[in-house]
């Protein structure tokens, strides 16, 4: 009777709720008959977004990396993705010599096609509700351990009925802090290769300043291919692998946008906690992300010292800078969004109904559970800071990470005979070689250094780790200098003449040893408190459930396929931001793009052929009807991280944009959807294609594609006619 209950709350807040708020399961899809989503605009039926046994739309919809999310866009396995997504690819593949970051990339044919090591992409095969099953074994009454235990073994149980002896990979995941549970059925596919890259200052125009603003003049895209074995199965990178052809894959749409056209995006998002309570929005934004801005600022400004200074250290650490930049101003706003928008007095008023009806008679078992969850952010608070500071070393100061990642295989390769270490010693070197390839040491000495006397200076006595506690930070890079872990060839040695005892009493092991053995210390230390969590956040979201089942219930993302659906929205036009002639704000131009151009800035130079290009108005079959060629666009999609690059879709099913990053007035949606200020910011699909087509010459990716156009769409006027940029007078 609960689950049929809580389904039915479900339901009828989907029914009730605004178009554009919520990151829905497809199979929930179909139960619904999509009608909300076709009073909206939706051409298609559920069973063309999401089935099992026939060709979907889920099915051109790929998690790319694990981390991102990307679309098939052709009948040969072709991907767009965003190009902060490929970043790590494109980095390693470049070099000094050959700066695809900085210069782009584009194959001229398959066998040009990078191979992207240690990247996949994963397909959804089918989902399915484990509700039932698992929770018919499952009571509030029971331990935690036992609850794990039983959630455990009921998970290995459907891997191993579904897995197929391995063919698919099978996930099964919690909804509602607990309430529910699914599992997914994926195939992975591994031989990923790099087919097109537009230059930085094209892919990461606007950098750092322009991260979460609008309006957005950002190219946010590269393209990868998928491979498989001559039978269109998984396979390891080989040369005789050949293009997917995949189930299914979207169309692309040259036909335009405008406000109110319907939208909707599927892709991967990581994670959101909207249920969270105004106990844990205060706990964040007061004391945990704090400690993320100030640790990713000061890892930020150790690397870019470094990679200013040389080009194979700028290489080496374009991604992680980029990471980190990006969780920086992202915290950073986060904590101004939340101050600014009320968020945590919206959460008392909701808290204070929830409450209201747990007092009613029938509901004592939810009475206590807000000031159960009080308590425990009271508890541990410092425990938490001491979790953020410290996940952000081990997360920056790769010697700590190489001191793990490497010791296991060494200590097993010093144990070995002779003819033991000749088996395992190339493959061996080959890792110490991976491993090392774009260390710069002093950066990583500085790092270590700052990033624990950071530590030391903010995380207090009673919860910090004995081990950072107990280090000299200010000798702490001659300490790691010292270590066979320092640089490449200290580790060869190593290899040359294996010794146990050298190994256990190495300096950097014994700190990343230490802070794990302390980490599981303090996780054993908390573990009544934190199951007790646990189960007070799943009986709070339940109650409140039933409390207002008037109100909008929706799973949290965790990493699943969702939808979400709305439409092509503005936002009001601000008196601090310049929009170049742009006066219905929901998109952006190329006149804004070179608008914003300064010539050798490291955010907003750009390639001369691009102005050249623009000033010509060479804009082909790409242009808008209305004769500008758009570059961004805005949507009310609910997205959040993870969903970077996920394909933008009218409609009848077109793609039409590529979804990389949200608005500054609504960073706190993680943790609550604002609907008057919530956007999606996406590059329109039509600037991806000019700058493939015009910019670059690599009409044969165009080409692959199926485009849709109808009567206003431009006539396609081939090849540009501008070879070379023209003298572009500097701006000052």
């Amino acid at each position: 009777m609960k689950r049929i209950f809580l389904l039915f709350t479900f339901l009828l807040g989907f029914a009730q709720m605004r178009a554009d708020e919520g990151m829905w399961l497809l199979m929930l899809i179909k139960r619904l008959n999509g009608v909300d989503m076709q009073k909206e605009g939706l051409h298609l039926t559920p069973e063309e977004i999401y089935s099992v046994n026939n060709s979907s739309m889920k099915d051109a919809i790929v998690s790319f990396g694990g981390f991102c999310t990307g679309e098939i866009v052709s009948d040969k396995g072709l991907i767009f993705t965003n190009h902060h997504c490929g970043y790590g690819a494109v980095a390693a593949a470049s070099t000094p010599e050959k700066d695809y970051l900085k210069n782009g990339f584009w194959a001229k044919n398959e066998k040009e096609e990078f191979n992207s090591k240690d990247l996949y992409v994963r397909f959804l095969v089918r989902m399915d509700d484990a509700t039932q099953r698992i929770n018919s074994k499952l009571s509030n009454d029971m331990s935690a351990a036992n609850r794990r235990a039983v959630i455990e073994a009921e998970t290995k149980a459907i891997q191993t009925e579904n897995s197929e002896n391995g063919k698919y990979t099978v996930v099964v995941r919690d909804f509602f802090n607990g309430n529910e549970f699914y599992f997914f059925v994926y195939q992975d596919y591994k031989d990923i290769r790099l087919v097109g890259a537009p230059p930085s200052s094209i892919g990461k125009f606007g950098g750092d300043t322009d991260n979460w603003e609008w309006p957005r003049h950002t190219g946010d895209f590269t393209v990868f291919r998928v491979y498989a074995d001559a039978a269109g199965n998984p396979a390891e990178f080989k040369p005789t692998n050949v293009p997917l052809k995949p189930k299914h894959f979207l169309p692309v749409s040259l036909k335009g946008i405008k406000p109110g056209d319907f939208s909707m995006i599927l892709g991967y998002p990581g994670r959101t906690n909207r249920y969270l309570t105004s106990y844990g929005i205060e706990q964040m934004v007061s004391k945990d992300y704090p400690a993320w801005v100030e640790t990713s600022k000061m890892a930020m400004d150790i690397m870019k010292k470094y990679m200013d200074k040389d080009k194979a250290t700028q290489l080496g650490y374009a991604s992680q800078y980029a990471s980190v930049a990006n969780y920086w101003k992202n915290r950073q706003g986060t904590i101004d969004a939340v101050e600014k928008n009320g968020t945590i007095t919206d959460k008392r008023e909701l808290e204070k109904k929830f409450q209201d009806w747990a007092l009613q008679p029938g509901n004592e078992m939810y009475e206590d559970v807000l000031k159960r969850i009080q308590n425990y952010y009271s508890q541990v608070s410092d425990r938490n800071v001491e979790r953020n500071y410290a996940s952000l070393l081990t997360r920056n100061a790769k010697y700590l990470a190489l001191a793990n990642q490497l010791a296991p295989a060494l200590d097993a390769y010093a144990k070995q005979d002779l003819a033991g270490r000749l088996a395992m010693k190339a493959k061996l070197e080959t890792a110490v070689k991976e491993a090392y390839d774009n260390i710069n040491t002093n950066l990583e000495g500085e790092m270590l250094n700052s990033l624990v006397n950071l530590y030391q200076t903010r995380v207090k006595a009673d919860v910090a780790s004995p081990t950072i506690t107990a280090l000299d930070s200010k000798n702490l890079s001659t300490l790691a200098f010292s270590s066979l872990f320092a640089n490449k060839t200290s580790v060869t040695n190593y290899i040359m003449n294996p010794d146990r005892l050298k190994l256990d009493a190495d300096p950097l092991l014994k700190i990343a040893r230490g802070i794990i053995a302390d980490q599981k210390a303090s996780n054993e230390k908390y573990i009544l408190l934190d199951d007790s969590f646990a189960k007070n956040n799943r009986l709070f979201l339940a109650g409140l459930m039933k409390a207002m089942p008037e109100k909008k219930f929706y799973p949290d993302a965790n990493s699943t396929m969702r939808l979400t659906y709305g439409t092509i929205d503005t936002l009001p036009i601000r008196d601090d931001r310049n929009y170049f002639g742009v006066t219905d704000n929901y998109y952006t131009t190329m006149e804004g793009l070179v608008g914003k151009y300064k010539a050798g800035d490291e955010e907003f130079d750009l390639p001369q052929r691009v102005i050249a290009l623009q000033n010509a108005k060479d804009y082909g079959q790409y242009a808008d009807k209305a004769g500008y060629l758009p570059v961004n666009f805005l949507s009310n999609n609910d997205i959040t991280g993870g969903n970077s690059g996920s394909p933008v879709i009218d409609g009848d099913g077109n793609l039409i944009g590529i979804a990389f990053d949200g608005n500054s007035e609504a960073l706190s949606g993680d943790i609550v959807f604002e609907n008057d200020w919530q956007k999606t910011i996406s590059v329109d699909i039509r600037f991806v294609l000019w700058t493939i087509d015009k910019y670059a010459g690599a009409r044969r990716i165009v080409d692959e594609l199926k485009l849709v156009r109808d009567e206003n769409t431009p006539a396609d006027t081939g090849k540009s006619k501008i070879k070379t940029a023209a003298p572009v007078k500097k701006k000052k």
